[in-house]
């Protein structure tokens, strides 16, 4: 039943007792018949207590009600649904498991070994591509076979359920400046292409000043749905943080500890990256599109690397309330917004983009994000 719906079924039926006939809707004998609504009413003389009554009975009893009291009950009702949808399980529909073979065995990555695991995940990612096909799946098929190509650079692989992969744009080895992007909801191997554009638009942007660049694609959490409870929450994020802080180090030891490494985090990937950040090994933390970290403020981060903020003009990221909250024992919520003053970030301008925009080439966005990697931070326009 729609709200409006609601309100007509709670309003209070007519005083009037009718029966049915004629077409016509007749008054009881013994009550007076109220005057047509089409026609005025006929005045007559009224004494003073008969005035008197009526006005007291119009001061008491208001035509309709007060429309402070519609946008209470409105909002008592979205808060139910949304406590609904936190605390009880949802009931979609499950899909049948895309068969993939298991992560390809590697040997430890060092510089001198990413050549052979690379070849060894493209390997992987065909096979798993020819599963999917058989299985009936053509657009995981399709996914799978694409980085299977050549040309693709895949550090991990991993088709089974939503998939995980991480993929390298650029020179790894000898990279001075490293970007890794961390993506948000609705992230996997059948959306990764979205994924992939954004990273080779970064790296394209990096090279024409930094030669000597490379950008990593790290799809390696299970990222929540953007219509779900687990989106609300830190649930996800927590169990990502570990592995993104395993990687880093893993990272630092393929390129060396003199690379710079910023970690560029998009949306719900902004709270992976938060709570991954207490001694995570890197030189700036960049929150882009983020719906909060669940920290009241940077400091609160405890970390070593520089802490960046922005929002283009027409996220609707925007719009997200910005507190933190608990129903029945589960947080929900990101507190402070991350371009607010009182967070503390440096918040640099991201132009008029959407949720979606932020690596869209000649942007403003893709420009300040390209001058953080490359360490140009007094080049940064501000917001």
């Amino acid at each position: 039943m729609g709200l409006a719906t609601g309100v007509r079924a709670a309003a209070p039926r007519a005083t009037a007792r009718v029966r049915r006939g004629g077409g016509r809707a007749q008054p009881r004998r013994d009550e007076p018949s109220p005057p047509r609504r089409d026609e005025p009413s006929q005045p007559r003389t009224s004494t003073a207590s008969e005035s008197e009554s009526e006005s007291a009975a119009s001061a008491s009893a208001p035509a309709r009600p007060p429309h402070r009291r519609t946008h209470r009950w409105r909002r008592a009702v979205l808060a139910a649904l949304i406590t609904g949808a936190v605390v009880l399980p949802l009931s979609a529909a499950t899909h049948a498991e895309i068969p993939a073979p298991a992560p390809a065995t590697l040997a430890p990555l060092t510089a001198t070994t990413l050549d052979e695991a690379y070849a060894a995940n493209r390997a992987n990612a065909a096979e798993a591509s020819r599963m999917a096909a058989a299985h009936g799946d053509d657009a995981r098929a399709a996914a799978d076979r694409a980085l299977a190509a050549p040309s693709r650079h895949v550090l991990h692989f991993d088709g089974r359920g939503s998939g995980r992969a991480t993929e390298v744009f650029g020179d790894l080895a000898h990279a001075d400046h490293i970007a890794v992007l961390v993506p948000g909801s609705d992230t996997s191997l059948d959306t990764y292409d979205r994924f992939h554009r954004a990273a080779a638009a970064l790296h394209r942007q990096l090279t024409r000043t930094g030669p000597h660049t490379a950008v990593i694609a790290w799809l390696g959490y299970e990222t929540p749905a953007t219509i779900s409870p687990t989106v609300t929450t830190t649930g996800r994020a927590d169990q990502a943080a570990p592995h993104l802080r395993g990687f880093l180090r893993q990272l630092h030891g393929i390129a060396g500890r003199q690379a710079t490494v910023s970690l560029l985090c998009h949306s719900y990937g902004s709270v992976v990256c938060a709570r991954a950040a207490t001694d995570l090994d890197a030189t700036d933390l960049v929150l882009l599109g983020s719906p909060g970290t669940g920290a009241d403020d940077a400091a609160a981060l405890h970390t070593r690397a520089r802490v960046w903020a922005a929002r283009g003009s027409d996220d609707w990221v925007a719009e997200v309330p910005h507190v933190r909250t608990d129903l029945f024992g589960i947080t929900v919520g990101f507190g402070t917004d991350p371009v607010s003053p009182a967070f503390g970030a440096q918040v640099f301008a991201a132009g008029d983009g959407g949720h979606s925009d932020y690596f869209t080439p000649g942007s403003v966005s893709l420009t300040n994000l390209a001058r953080i990697v490359l360490g140009q931070t007094s080049e940064v326009t501000r917001a």
